[in-house]
């Protein structure tokens, strides 16, 4: 049985988008979205653990990360 559902119109061009683009009707891309739809918690972070190692950016910046934890654990800790 069908039912009617109001979205705000960003909401219906968002999924006008991607109904369009993938040729399926608005009740599949919104199946689609709910199923895709995941708890997060932080194991998902590990697999990204790691990944900037070899950047020089990341050394700047784990260095100036440091130097900022050091001073807040003199202060507060």
């Amino acid at each position: 049985m069908a039912k009617t559902l109001m979205v705000s119109n960003a909401v219906y061009e968002e999924l006008k988008k991607l109904k369009t683009k993938e040729d399926k009707s608005f009740s599949e891309v919104i199946v689609e979205l709910i199923s895709k739809k995941e708890k997060k918690t932080g194991r998902d972070l590990w697999k990204h653990f790691g990944v900037l190692k070899g950047d020089k950016e990341y050394g700047r910046l784990r260095k100036e990360v440091n130097a900022g934890w050091r001073r807040w654990q003199k202060r507060y800790a």
